[in-house]
């Protein structure tokens, strides 16, 4: 399994970027927003890849961070959604926002990527939705005492919990991160104030 790949730049294209490891040019096929923010030809970029295994194929994917990583392999397990549409998607959006997105069943923001119906949107939202609750219900005796400290705010805070599970954190993670911000802060706010802190404890 490849982790990661990190080197010098060697090829961009629409959905594809080139990275060059020991002498070997490793192709990742990845999103628009990796490509945008990996800087330019030539220069050393670092990818969290995820290799996809078919009968017929055999593909590298990457990505800029784990966050974008993570929505992607969950994106893939929803039935009809296969590698290019789950990078249509993310190139339409911020790991962030996807996870907003499905935490608050707003299957409609889905619909604006190109090849995405209403239908397909529907099912990103309810498999993945489902997902997480199976993973909250499962995790909810260690998380407890967690939630015991969260602040009382209603809505925001359990639907930035649920957008913290989709991008790769555990129930107590997510809570833990939640638990000394303000529950008046916008959904998105508490989202991104929580993976500032959780990096920095890295």
């Amino acid at each position: 399994m490849i982790y990661s790949v990190r080197g010098k730049i060697i090829h961009k294209s629409t959905d594809m970027a080139v990275i060059e490891c020991g002498g070997v040019g490793y192709a990742c096929r990845t999103t628009l927003s990796t490509l945008s923010g990996m800087g330019k030809t030539g220069e050393e970029a670092m990818l969290y890849t995820y290799l996809h295994v078919r009968e017929d194929n055999v593909e590298l994917f990457g990505f800029l961070t784990e966050q974008e990583l993570n929505c992607f392999k969950m994106l893939i397990t929803v039935s009809g959604v296969g590698p290019k549409a789950g990078l249509a998607i993310l190139s339409d959006t911020t790991p962030e926002r996807f996870a907003l997105t499905v935490a608050t069943g707003d299957y409609k923001a889905f619909t604006k990527t190109k090849g995405i119906g209403a239908k397909l949107a529907q099912r990103v939202v309810l498999e993945l939705k489902d997902k997480i609750t199976k993973e909250q219900l499962s995790g909810a005796g260690t998380a407890e005492t967690v939630f015991e400290n969260v602040p009382v705010g209603g809505e925001n805070i359990s639907e930035a919990i649920s957008a913290l599970v989709v991008l790769g954190y555990s129930q107590t993670e997510a809570a833990s991160a939640v638990a000394k911000l303000d529950p008046a802060l916008p959904v998105e706010e508490l989202i991104r104030l929580s993976l500032k802190k959780m990096a920095a404890n890295l």
